[in-house]
């Protein structure tokens, strides 16, 4: 297992995308620590090596 941006499985980020209409790649803000969509700007957590993708858990930014 290689371990990519936020302590998350590399090949993971290759299937991840925002559960928005657009189904958005997202990119792992190292800041924040949290993943975000590239289109609508939603802000997922990661909790335990977690992502935690459900609409009504965002942060809108």
């Amino acid at each position: 297992m290689t371990t990519g941006p936020l302590g998350l499985d590399a090949a993971l980020w290759g299937v991840l995308a925002c559960p928005c209409p657009q189904h958005a790649p997202v990119v792992a803000d190292e800041l924040s620590g949290q993943i975000a969509c590239t289109k609508c700007d939603a802000r997922f957590n990661v909790l335990d090596g977690i992502p935690i993708m459900l609409l009504d858990a965002t942060e809108q930014g």
